[in-house]
């Protein structure tokens, strides 16, 4: 016999407080973490002003009784121990490095939550918008040796390579990962090397109000002159493996499109 399904369900991770809000049943969920209510990094922060927000302490969460808990796995160890030994169940979710495995979330979540049938409805949905998706890249004649060559170049002018959502977007969408190509993956890329790759297109991040000195990199002269062909990361979209990517990807098949159109105005 199948096991019963939670009824007070509490997320302490953006990541599963997104997934736990798109597939829980009426009244399931009951609780999700305060950066869920942050836009810049929350693709349902007007959807997460319905629930309990918490600040992801075992104290709070326990006080809610909960009969499960979802969290990633670089959620604070001490909380995930004390919410144990409390004798409280919690399921943890890893992060997300492709577009298989944001499939794998939603089933992993779906079977966390007895929801299995909603959490299988979601994943074709989302494998049908996606193949759409990479059927208009297709039409397009891309992915291939001659797609625009994109640049990620975040604050602290980090970068991410091959082995990343964020590469995954990118191939879905038409783009070639020009530092990926270039050997670099996930780390700090130099100014140098950006310019030496001179990509047709760079991908900022969106700045956070009052600024940063980790963001002053994106303000180099050198980044200013690649930026008539930029567009900044809808951070939201990106930062979770939900079905979210899938905005994340037509946005930059968007710029992608901007860039052929722009190359083939100028007979590049």
């Amino acid at each position: 016999m199948a096991a019963e399904a939670p009824q007070r369900v509490v997320s302490i991770n953006l990541c599963t407080d997104q997934l736990a809000m798109l597939l829980a049943g009426e009244g399931q969920l009951i609780s999700v973490s305060r950066i869920a209510l942050d836009r810049r990094v929350s693709a349902m922060a007007d959807r997460a002003q319905d629930y309990i927000i918490n600040a992801g302490r075992a104290e709070e969460v326990h006080v809610m009784r909960p009969d499960l808990v979802v969290a990633g796995v670089y959620t604070s160890r001490d909380t995930i121990a004390m919410l144990r030994r409390l004798g409280i169940e919690v399921v943890l979710f890893d992060i997300v490095k492709s577009l298989d495995q944001v499939r794998m979330r939603i089933q992993e979540m779906g079977e966390a939550l007895g929801r299995q049938d909603a959490a299988r409805a979601m994943v074709a949905q989302f494998d049908a918008d996606l193949a759409t998706l990479r059927s208009e890249a297709a039409r397009g004649g891309a992915p291939g040796p001659n797609a625009p060559r994109a640049a990620l170049y975040y604050a602290n002018g980090y970068t991410s390579g091959e082995n990343s959502l964020a590469n995954d977007i990118l191939s879905a969408a038409g783009l070639r990962n020009a530092p990926a190509e270039a050997g670099y993956d996930w780390g700090k890329l130099p100014l140098e090397i950006l310019a030496l790759i001179d990509p047709d297109l760079v991908i900022t991040s969106r700045r956070y109000p009052g600024g940063s000195r980790a963001e002053e990199v994106m303000d180099h002269p050198i980044v200013g002159t690649m930026r008539g062909q930029s567009a900044a990361l809808t951070d939201q979209d990106w930062v979770c493996g939900t079905p979210f990517v899938l905005r994340a990807i037509g946005d930059m098949a968007d710029a992608r499109r901007s860039v052929e159109a722009t190359s083939a105005g100028t007979g590049g």
